[in-house]
C-alpha cells in the first residue's frame, strides 16, 4: 500500500474501525493487567514503541518494503508522534485510574471530540443530526459517570474523568493528523514513524521507573504491545477510507 490517495469506502472504514475497537480494549484490558502487577505508565508506553518499530522495521526489511518508510514529511511526522504521546498517556492513565468500564466509556466519545474539533479548526459545517449525537455522547457519559444521578459511580475520580475525557480528545487531534499525513504516506509508515521518533522521549524517564518482571507480566507486556500495534496499523488504515469527523 502506498501512499497515494484512497478513494473514500466509509463502508470499509468503518469495519476497519470496528476491528481496531476490538483490538483497543483488549489492549486496555492487558494495560490493566500490566499496571496491577506494578509495570509503570512510562514502561508500557516505551516498550509498546520499541516493539512496533522492530516488528515494522524488521517485517518490512525482510519483505523488501523498506521503501515505503522513505517521508519527506519528518515534520508532520514528529508533530503527529508529540501529539501521539500525549494521547498514550492520557489514555494508558485512564486504564489504570478508572475501571476498565468506564475509562472504554469516555473513549467511546472521541467522534464526538472529532466533530467539535472539525467545526473550530477545519469551519466545517455542523448539521442537526450531528449536533444531537454530540449532545447525546455527552449525556451517555454523565450517566455512565453518575448511575444514581448523585455521586460518582464507585472508583471513578475526578482526576480519572480528566484524564479519560483528554484521551480521546487527543486520539481525535492525532486522527487529523494521521488523515493529512495519509495523503502523501502509507500506513506502515506513519506508525514506523510514530514509534521510533517518540522512542527516545518515553526512553528519559525509563531508568526511573523500570523493574524486575516475572515472565507472565513480561508476557502480558507482550501482547499489550502487540495488540497497540494491530490497532494503531488499523486506524491508521481506516483513515484513508473515511472520514476523522464521523
Amino acid at each position: 500500500m502506498d501512499g497515494s490517495i484512497a478513494r473514500p469506502r466509509p463502508l470499509l472504514a468503518l469495519g476497519i474501525r470496528l476491528l481496531a475497537a476490538a483490538a483497543l480494549a483488549t489492549m486496555a484490558m492487558l494495560v490493566k493487567l500490566a499496571g496491577e502487577r506494578g509495570v509503570h505508565l512510562i514502561e508500557l508506553i516505551f516498550w509498546r514503541q520499541v516493539l512496533a518499530a522492530v516488528l515494522l522495521g524488521a517485517g518490512l526489511a525482510l519483505a523488501g518494503r523498506l521503501a515505503l518508510l522513505k517521508t519527506h514529511r519528518l515534520r508532520a511526522h514528529t508533530a503527529r508522534s508529540a501529539t501521539g504521546l500525549f494521547g498514550m498517556i492520557f489514555t494508558y492513565g485512564a486504564v489504570l485510574l478508572l475501571p476498565l468500564a468506564e475509562a472504554t466509556t469516555l473513549s467511546f466519545t472521541a467522534p464526538v471530540f472529532a466533530v467539535l474539533i472539525a467545526m473550530v479548526l477545519f469551519r466545517e459545517k455542523i448539521g442537526r443530526y450531528r449536533w444531537a449525537a454530540v449532545a447525546m455522547g455527552f449525556a451517555g457519559v454523565i450517566v455512565v459517570m453518575q448511575p444514581g444521578g448523585g455521586g460518582l459511580a464507585e472508583g471513578v475520580t475526578l482526576a480519572g474523568i480528566a484524564v479519560g475525557l483528554m484521551a480521546p480528545l487527543m486520539v481525535s487531534l492525532i486522527s487529523f493528523q494521521i488523515q493529512d499525513l495519509n495523503k502523501t504516506e502509507n500506513p506502515w509508515s506513519i506508525v514506523f514513524w510514530f514509534a521510533t521518533l517518540s522512542i527516545p522521549v518515553a526512553a528519559i524517564g525509563l531508568p526511573f521507573v523500570i523493574g524486575p518482571h516475572d515472565a507472565a507480566t513480561w508476557g502480558i507486556i507482550l501482547a499489550m504491545a502487540l495488540m497497540g500495534v494491530l490497532a494503531q496499523i488499523l486506524l491508521t488504515t481506516s483513515l484513508r477510507f473515511g472520514s476523522a469527523a464521523v
